[in-house]
């Protein structure tokens, strides 16, 4: 790895962008310099004529950035907390298109400008209102949309460049599928991460059948179902974010970023790691005083109850919880809780959900995103996504949603699985790029924290107490932040200590 001369640092930085010199600005979608300028719409490929600009479509909703190797993308839509349309979808993938070809390149970063949000979702108000209005046509054109996003989150899953996401504030829906999927993904304090899909009678998408089961334990269903939000470092801590820094110094991160050069044969996974070393380097500390919450007991009641099959299972156990009186008062708080979180839901969502985290196991990514798409064509056809969109998004203030059914128990097997059958002859989803799927994240044994896995792995390796464990795992990870608390919450839950040797459960 080479470094560039360091540049002067930025005076006054714009959000996360370094502005040091004037001769790099923000590039709208329409780029005059020939240097940089995509393909023009009359020699534009056949296969990506679909992601032309059409009327309407705001020339400013996104903006790129050239810095040295690196490519910024900034959804440029702050008073809508960079809610993501068809708009700055045709201009994001071929920008992600042209800079997989080009060797100026190197680096890819994804953010939002504001303070607030990175980017908080789909603009599914907008579809709501247009099946509401034009019926079999806006349910049409919705979907349409919806292929659109998860070829979009698709070829991010896929790309063969570093691709960064910065999850500073609000991340969710929409916002979480240009995001998980990267192999870099950084929370900071303002981070906000939640599937909230289910509030409004529809699914955990943007290949939320391939992140949420992934993630440890019943943490991804437990998340799915009750759109529970992890803010700041617990997003870390949760596997949801591979970093954790201040947002104060990601204009710095990314002038740093920039400043890299690869070897020509470096392959991806060396570029990570120089990435995740460099990323270090503003390592900020964590927040004081706050360590995992999804943890000890709760975590352990987590698993039992959202480690069922069918919806009604899982509500029985919760309720067990909350009259139990073995269990400690904040753990039947917490379940009296979740049951209120349930019943507020969409009980076709729920039942939905819950079999699409068991069948998502299962699937690679490209089956992930072709299955969504079917499935999201499923809900625009049931009453609840308008109901659900309606009473939650669009009345102000918001109301209580009128589902159909009413009751999970009124939500048929038959039903369920309908959302799941896919006709013979029927439509797929045409994706982006072919031959780089996986069954799980290439990437994530070298990123992030150490998974419960890896660490049951280094217990049962060799016979050592906590503290050499601990060391242990900490060196691995370089000494990355949140290690630690990381691996003692895991041990603290999963281990016990006999003759002073770490032995694990179970």
């Amino acid at each position: 790895m080479l470094l560039r001369p360091l540049r002067p640092p930025a005076l006054k930085p714009l959000s996360w962008l370094s502005r040091s010199r004037p001769i790099i600005m923000p590039l709208r979608a329409k780029i005059t310099h020939p240097a940089y300028q995509a393909q023009p719409a009359s020699t534009m490929p056949d296969a990506y004529a679909e992601f032309k600009e059409q009327p309407g479509d705001d020339p400013d909703d996104v903006l790129f950035n050239t810095l040295y190797g690196v490519r910024t993308i900034q959804l440029n839509r702050p008073k809508k907390y960079n809610a993501l349309n068809g708009s700055m979808i045709r201009k994001i993938i071929p920008r992600l298109k042209e800079y997989e070809k080009s060797a100026l390149a190197s680096v890819i970063i994804i953010g939002g400008a504001g303070p607030k949000a990175f980017c908080a979702g789909g603009d599914v108000s907008q579809l709501a209102k247009d099946i509401a209005e034009n019926g079999d046509a806006g349910q049409a054109t919705s979907k349409s949309y919806f292929g659109l996003e998860y070829q979009l989150d698709h070829l991010i899953a896929t790309y063969p460049k570093p691709y960064i996401a910065y999850l500073d504030g609000i991340t969710m829906g929409g916002g979480v599928g240009l995001s998980v999927h990267a192999p870099i993904r950084i929370a900071t304090e303002n981070t906000n991460f939640a599937m909230p899909e289910c509030g409004i009678g529809f699914f955990p998408d943007v290949g939320g059948s391939f992140f949420l089961p992934r993630l440890e334990g019943y943490l991804g269903t437990y998340l799915a179902l009750t759109s529970e939000s992890l803010k700041g470092v617990q997003a870390l801590y949760a596997g949801v974010a591979t970093h954790y820094i201040d947002s104060s110094v990601l204009a710095n991160l990314t002038a740093r970023l920039a400043e890299l050069v690869f070897k020509d044969y470096d392959n991806l996974q060396t570029r990570l790691r120089i990435i995740d070393r460099t990323i270090e380097e503003f390592n900020t500390g964590l927040p004081p005083n706050e360590l995992p919450l999804l943890a000890g007991n709760l975590r352990l009641a987590i698993d039992h109850c959202f480690r069922y099959s069918t919806v009604e299972q899982i509500i029985s156990a919760l309720e067990k919880e909350a009259d139990s009186r073995d269990a400690p008062a904040p753990i039947k708080g917490w379940a009296k809780q979740t049951l209120d979180k349930l019943a507020e839901k969409s009980p076709t969502s729920l039942k939905v959900t819950l079999r699409q985290m068991h069948l998502g196991l299962r699937w690679n990514t490209a089956e992930t995103f072709n299955r969504e798409y079917h499935i999201a064509a499923k809900f625009l056809q049931h009453p609840d996504f308008v109901n659900g969109v309606s009473a939650r998004l669009i009345h102000k203030p918001a109301t209580k949603a009128q589902w159909d059914p009413s009751t999970v128990e009124g939500v048929s097997n038959e039903a369920v699985e309908s959302f799941f059958r896919v006709a013979e002859g029927e439509e797929s989803l045409r994706l982006l790029t072919q031959g780089l799927d996986y069954d799980r994240y290439p990437y994530e044994r070298d990123l992030g924290l150490p998974r419960e896995e890896h660490i049951e792995q280094v217990v049962k390796d060799k016979a050592r107490g906590k503290e050499d464990l601990i060391d242990v795992l900490v060196e691995a990870k370089e000494g990355k932040i949140g290690v630690r608390e990381k691996v003692e919450e895991v041990l603290g839950r999963r281990s016990e200590v006999k003759e002073g040797v770490v032995v694990w459960k179970g």
